[in-house]
């Protein structure tokens, strides 16, 4: 290996490390919930044939009530964490 390609590698930002190695970048909660606006926009401006719109809409439905439901279970998560601290703490002043 040569110091050019040594110095390259190490610049590499990791995503693309990552994907030269074999391992596919994650898809997060963001990227699913860019996915659904651009669906929502291509819908919008006509992209979609009208034979199409039922698979497009029907993957967008799944889209949505997939994203609804994770949110809603992080806010329990999160509501639930604040309830367990606030236990601990009323625990430790006693």
């Amino acid at each position: 290996m040569t110091e050019e390609t040594m110095n390259t590698e190490a610049e590499m930002p990791e995503a693309e490390a990552g994907a030269e190695a074999g391992i596919p970048e994650s898809i997060n909660l963001s990227d699913l919930g860019t996915l659904l606006q651009i669906v929502d926009l291509s819908t919008q401006r006509g992209a979609f044939r009208g034979a199409e719109l039922t698979q497009v809409g029907a993957v967008f439905d799944k889209l949505n009530t997939f994203l609804a439901y994770v949110q809603s279970q992080q806010a329990e998560q999160e509501a639930e964490g604040q309830t367990d601290e606030a236990t601990e703490e009323a625990a430790s002043e006693e």
